[in-house]
């Protein structure tokens, strides 16, 4: 039950500017136990600019890493299923309230309320949001070389790298089915998508990325790319995609990352065949935890 929690509250909508298009609730998983309990679950507040945001520290008994998560779209509030799971295999975890929900102050941008939560500025804006609660973190982790980084799902995709490009304290980044194109290319792709099942067997690849490329845009806005703020990265980051996803083109994502990591970047895929935007919670967290071990917690990174 805890793992159907987790992906419920994880999963929202992925964007986007009409509230038609929502991510169904994840079905029901079985997570396997793991122990110990967290150690403590402690509410924060810390600040961007003019705006508190309010969340909880939910920190193990012995820290190997810590890590701010940041949210997909909707109006999501503290996850604090997901920051237990994490904590429960030695991750402190801060997780908040997106602004303008819950306890936090500031504006809530998205479709429930008419406006675009895939501007640039906004995203600029929730990325800032993320370093703000990694700063919050960094002061409540005893040890500075504790590696601390952002997780996320989803629209996270796109705030992630901004913020990481930003932060010198962001030290890695782990992305659960987060678009690695434009904001408008990934519209073009879901709404041609349309959440049809059928959609993988009619359509082939090249006609897909014909019209990612080209398809007919409903909405007029500029577009963020991720690769923009990955370029200027060294930090070692994890991709994880379901190839059926219907919401992100995964081949794309994948084809993009690869295209970096030839360049020397310390980026990592791992695709779920049979999965789709929503993953296997439990394979997902051990295939996260297996990489942070392997790569950041053996070896911490070091700068940008």
């Amino acid at each position: 039950m805890r793992s159907r929690r987790i992906m419920e509250r994880v999963y929202g909508a992925l964007l986007l500017l009409t509230s038609l298009l929502l991510l169904p609730a994840y079905a029901q998983l079985t997570s396997s136990p793991v122990a110990p309990e967290p150690e403590s679950v402690v509410d924060v507040q810390f600040r961007n600019g003019d705006t508190t945001l309010a969340g909880a520290i939910v920190s193990p008994a012995k820290i190997i890493a810590g890590a701010v998560i940041v949210h997909g779209s909707g109006k999501e509030t503290r996850n604090l299923d997901l920051a237990r799971a994490l904590a429960q295999r030695g991750v402190a975890t801060l997780t908040y309230d997106k602004r303008g929900t819950g306890k936090s102050g500031g504006t809530y941008m998205g479709p429930e309320v008419g406006t675009n939560n895939v501007d640039t500025a906004n995203l600029e804006l929730l990325a800032d949001d993320a370093n703000a609660a990694l700063k919050e973190l960094s002061r409540r982790v005893s040890s500075p070389r504790t590696p601390l980084g952002l997780m996320g799902i989803s629209q996270a995709g796109w705030i992630i790298p901004i913020a990481a490009a930003r932060s010198p304290d962001v030290k890695f980044m782990v992305i659960w089915s987060g678009p690695m194109v434009t904001t408008l290319e990934q519209l073009r792709f879901q709404f041609f998508a349309d959440g049809r099942e059928d959609f993988w067997k009619k359509n082939t690849q090249a006609r897909i990325r014909e019209h990612i490329r080209s398809g007919p845009d409903r909405y007029q806005f500029t577009a963020t790319d991720p690769t923009t703020s990955l370029q200027k990265l060294s930090i070692p980051g994890l991709w994880l995609y379901g190839r059926q996803d219907l919401n992100v083109p995964a081949s794309l994502s994948i084809e993009r990352l690869e295209l970096l990591a030839s360049t020397g970047k310390r980026f990592e895929h791992i695709e779920f065949p049979d999965a789709g935007h929503q993953l296997p919670v439990d394979a997902a967290l051990s295939a996260s935890m297996s990489w942070l071990q392997r790569t950041v917690i053996s070896t911490p990174p070091q700068g940008k």
